[in-house]
Order: structure tokens, then sequence, then C-alpha cells
């Protein structure tokens, strides 16, 4: 999978010049990938039949806090407990869900129905790429196939519950992990689209542009822009400092450009640094917080663009 992929639905599928060295190559080239693919879209659709609203997590870069609004975001949904969440990080490589959500010693379990899910909560169920090794610390080292092929069994293999939202927290960048999880989502009629996470700085929004391209040329809706980092608050002055400055105007101005809401604007704060790195949940004591309360804004304001 990659750019150079012609894709199965390609009458040079197999035989493209990308596909040298391809472990998929002959299957691509004798037609059965595609039948094979059909069915496995079938068996997607229906293992996440019951959950009401899918969004991916991206970001044009690495270190702008994608997994860390991933987190959070699943975390304050599942505040209430009249909502079932789920969070799934696709995250091969570089999976930091399991740290976040204090998961670092959990592994898959399976049962007759599937992958189970880690469960925080009673309402809150964790899937990580993360849980598949054997420490955190192991470095992943695979081809595009082999992640396309973990994405599929994270879709159509974990056994979870009725859910009303499931945050899917996905690599930076515009990858194969990407191309993969759109392919198999753009036919469920519960996947709304991409929260697309960045900084104010220029160097950030420069990837968010191309974020924005690649989401355009797959089809893939952006639901809105989220800005983290935006500032820092003095706890004793209130003066606040920008430490990333948005010389271009920031997530704003990228806003009104694309015509894409800005649903969070959310500051530093050493508290949801220190909650991430414990595994714990910034909104049980940290009610004051400006960042906190922009998480709990943020959060709100998916609910609402989901209902219009």
């Amino acid at each position: 999978m990659g750019d150079s992929c012609v894709g199965i639905d390609s009458d040079h599928a197999g035989v493209a010049p990308g596909c040298k060295g391809c472990p998929n190559a002959g299957l691509c080239s004798s037609g059965k990938a595609k039948i094979d693919e059909s069915t496995i879209n079938l068996d997607i659709q229906k293992r996440l039949s019951a959950i009401k609203n899918i969004i991916l997590v991206i970001s044009g870069k690495g270190g702008v806090g994608k997994s860390t609004v991933a987190c959070n975001v699943a975390r304050y949904l599942a505040i209430d407990e009249n909502r079932n969440v789920g969070l799934l990080d696709i995250d091969i490589t570089g999976p930091s869900v399991p740290r976040a959500m204090g998961l670092e010693e959990e592994q898959v379990h399976t049962s007759a129905t599937g992958w189970s899910p880690v469960y925080i909560q009673d309402n809150l169920a964790v899937m990580s790429a993360g849980f598949l090794l054997g420490s955190l610390d192991d470095a992943v080292i695979w081809r595009g196939p082999k992640k396309h092929n973990l994405i599929k069994q994270f879709l159509k293999d974990v056994d979870w519950p009725e859910l009303d939202y499931l945050v899917i927290d996905t690599p930076p960048g515009t990858s194969d992990e990407h191309i993969s999880i759109v392919g198999y989502l753009k036919n469920c009629d519960n996947f709304r689209g991409a929260l697309i996470v960045t900084t104010p700085q220029e160097a950030a929004l420069q990837d968010v542009r191309k974020q924005i391209d690649f989401c355009q040329k797959i089809g893939l809706k952006v639901i809105g822009l989220v800005q983290n980092m935006s500032h820092i608050t003095c706890p004793n002055c209130k003066k606040q400092s920008y430490i990333l400055k948005p010389t271009t105007g920031g997530a704003a101005s990228l806003s009104e450009s694309y015509k894409i809401p800005l649903l969070g604007d959310i500051p530093i704060d050493p508290i949801v640094g220190k909650n991430i790195d414990n595994g714990s949940s910034c909104f049980d004591e940290n009610s004051s917080s400006e960042a906190v309360k922009a998480f709990q804004e943020l959060a709100d304001n998916i609910v609402r663009e989901f209902k219009k």
C-alpha cells in the first residue's frame, strides 16, 4: 500500500511497477483480492454496525498532541454514563494510548466472538496496537501490507459493544494506515470523518494544509480543526504567553481559509501532561484548569456537530 500502489480495482493490479516486491502482487493480479476485499468490507460494516458515530483523529505532523486530544475526548465523552465510548489506537509504530490510558500492562485477549477490548470503566473500552507488543519500548518495523492487515483485523475482529462514539487515533502524516482505514470505513454510514489536530506555528500549519489536501483527494470529510498548545497562562499574573507563535494566524486563519470549523483551542497546561504520563484522567481533579475546560468544550462541540 502507498503512493506506488495502483489498488485492486486497477487493470494493472499486481503487475504495475510499484507492485514489484509486494507480497500481495500475485493475489492482486489474479483478481481474487477484489473479491476478498469486497467480502471483508461487508464483514467490517456488519461488525461496526452497532456503533453510532466513528471519528478519526489525525494530524499533519507528529508532536502536536493528537493522541492526547483523542484520549481526552474519549474520556470526557464517557463521563456521561449514558454514553458508551470506544477508543481505537492504530498508531502501529508509536502507540501511546496504552500509557495515556493507564493500560501499559494489558494484552489482546481473544474470545469466541473476536478480540476483546480492554475496559477502563463500564462505558469506556480501548484497543491498541500497543497491546500486541511484548514491551512498549519494542520497535515495530513493518512494511505497508502488514500494517494494512492489522488495521483490517482491528476493524473486523474487535468485539466492540454497542457504542455511541468510536474515536480512532491514527499515526501522524498521510501514510498507509490512513489509506487503509479510510478505504475500509468509507462505505460505513456511521463514519463521520476526521478531526485534524495542529499547533499554532506555521511549520505545523503547512503540514495541515497537506493533510487537508490528502483528505480532499481521498474523499475524507474533515469535521473540524483543533488548535493544541495555543498559549500558556501564568498562574500568578494570568498573562497569556505564546510559546508556539501563530505568525500566520494559527488555526483560526486556516479555519477561515478552508471553511472548516475550529472546534477547539487548547492551551498548554502541565496538568494535562502529568495526567497523560500517569495514565489518569485530567477531568477527575482539575476542573479549574483552562486546558481541561477547553477539552470539555471540544468534546461538546463534536457532539453538536454530529447532531446537525
